[in-house]
């Protein structure tokens, strides 16, 4: 089962992260990929555990240096990315990789590890659903909130890129596709 990877994409606001911890309370054998990202941290995360937080010219410094499995300059100069050093960590334990990463990054990663991935794509059943979760969310102002929404209709066209397809309607029954999804893959 090592060397098997989880990819969990989603434009924000469709409850990836709420399906990601909701599958690692159900695998002690998974393990949550710290993302790097060149952004400030919002509420109260914090350094190495919901991101390493890096500045802008060490982020850049990686990625001449190819410390990166895959990046991307998701916003004007915000990176995020997978460290090669957090799959290498991850992997030397023997643990399966949780992936809770934008869709680019999703894509890049499928293409990465091919065969050993299983990446799953979430969406809310609509545009306006994520606008009210991102409002409700108390996290970023109404600009930025917009910003992320117009983001999230041009994401939605990657989901056919996916190997699979869930749509976060109701929390329990996304609960179960995804639980069926990634425990079909771990008994493959």
């Amino acid at each position: 089962m090592s060397n098997k990877v989880v990819i969990f994409s989603a434009p924000s606001g469709s409850g990836k992260s709420t399906v990601v911890q909701h599958i690692l309370g159900l695998h002690p054998e998974m393990e949550f990929s710290v993302s790097a990202t060149s952004r400030p941290p919002r509420g109260i995360e914090q350094d190495g555990v919901e991101y390493y937080f890096l500045p802008v010219e060490k982020f850049r410094r990686l990625i001449k240096e190819d410390a990166f499995v895959e990046y991307e300059q998701v916003y004007a100069g915000r990176y995020y990315g997978t460290l090669k050093s957090e799959v290498d960590r991850i992997w030397a334990k023997g643990h399966v990789i949780i992936f809770d990463v934008d869709v680019k990054g999703g894509v890049n990663l499928k293409n990465y590890f091919g065969d050993a991935a299983l990446s799953v794509f979430i969406k809310a059943p609509s545009v306006e659903v994520l606008r009210q979760r991102l409002i409700a969310r108390k996290t970023d102002s109404m600009e930025a909130i917009e910003e992320r929404v117009a983001k999230a209709a041009e994401e939605m066209t990657y989901e056919s890129q996916f190997d699979y397809v869930l749509v976060n309607d109701d929390l329990a029954t996304a609960f179960a596709d995804a639980e069926k999804v990634v425990d079909d893959f771990l008994s493959e």
